[in-house]
């Protein structure tokens, strides 16, 4: 099955770029609300799906005992830029378990956000994993580990109970076994498995709703959905989409990126869940699907103009194209 296009690029009038895709959005029992494209298709989600892996720290009553703050938790869920209120919260949340950012395992890169990463190379500074996009996720891990009185050492392995944890969360969340089955590597050495994106969108839905949950699950989720919605910068950083649209929508909508494509989601209100897959891996056209899909089940004009169809400007600052929905796409159509 050729999975359609969903996205153009325009330069001028013309279309210079087409991005083919899948798209799935279910409610909590499985019924199908919107489909286009192979929505059978395994994929991994990769950072997308954060939120459901930070459950584990909210249901094992890790959060509580440790007395983690709406912002630290949202920045669990989080691909954040490296800015230094995400710094300082990673940092911080080590600190309630008695850790160092030598206890991460995440590995260290560059600031994300271009403004951050200059400001450290400025002040000769160099990253260290606090840096990493994924340090609040892992400082989560290291929570959970040690308010369950595990070495948090080798936490990002298959077979340490931490991970356990969360692949068993992952699985039962999505309904779909992943325990002992092939897995890849994820950017920051945690298991990264494929799940097909009806299953995703099945997943958040559940996540959005707190339907099939038993009630600390379903009371975790409410918390963290809460915690992201009150604190949207920490999800993602300055000008990113993932902020600029929970920051204008707040409770309405949860939306998380992962890496090559991959969007997932919630409607809470709505009851409905989604995830996204852009064939050739890009986020710019996943981003444009996902405010689609906002203003689709939302209302018309929901998502902000900005994202729902962004320019292209050069470098004198001319606009000189821009991104939108494909015309033969049904995703704008409610």
């Amino acid at each position: 099955m050729s999975d359609p296009v969903l996205v153009e690029v325009l330069r001028g009038a013309r279309v210079e770029s087409r991005h083919r895709g899948a798209v799935a959005v279910l409610d909590a029992d499985g019924g199908v609300a919107f489909a286009a494209g192979d929505i059978d298709q395994a994929v991994f989600p990769r950072s997308a799906v954060k939120a459901l892996q930070a459950l584990p720290l909210l249901e094992s009553g890790a959060a509580e005992a440790l007395g983690l703050e709406p912002a630290e938790i949202a920045l669990a869920c989080a691909s954040h830029s490296g800015e230094p209120a995400h710094v300082a919260t990673a940092s911080a949340m080590l600190a309630r378990a008695g850790r160092e950012a030598a206890s991460l395992e995440c590995g260290a890169h560059w600031p994300m956000g271009e403004a951050a990463s200059r400001a450290l190379a400025a002040g000769g500074g160099q990253p260290g994993p606090l840096h990493n996009n994924c340090s609040g996720k892992h400082a989560g891990f290291i929570c959970l580990a040690c308010h369950l009185g595990l070495d948090p050492a080798g936490y990002v392995r298959p077979g340490h109970e931490v991970m356990r944890l969360v692949t068993d969360a992952l699985a039962s969340v999505c309904a779909t076994p992943l325990e002992g089955t092939e897995h890849g590597t994820d950017g920051c050495g945690i298991p990264a498995y494929a799940i097909p994106l009806r299953a995703l969108a099945r997943g958040f839905a559940r996540l959005g709703t707190g339907l099939g949950f038993g009630p600390a699950r379903a009371a975790a989720a409410s918390r963290l959905r809460a915690a992201v919605a009150s604190h949207p910068q920490m999800v993602a950083g300055s000008q990113r989409f993932d902020t600029r649209l929970m920051a204008a929508l707040g409770a309405r909508a949860f939306v998380k990126t992962g890496a090559e494509g991959v969007y997932c989601g919630a409607f809470p209100a709505l009851g409905l869940g989604f995830a996204v897959k852009c064939d050739d891996g890009a986020g710019r056209a996943a981003e444009v699907v996902t405010a689609g899909l906002v203003d689709r089940f939302l209302g018309e004009g929901t998502a902000p103009a900005a994202l729902r169809e962004p320019v292209l400007v050069n470098w004198t600052g001319t606009t000189v194209g821009r991104i939108r929905l494909a015309g033969a796409s049904t995703i704008a159509s409610g």
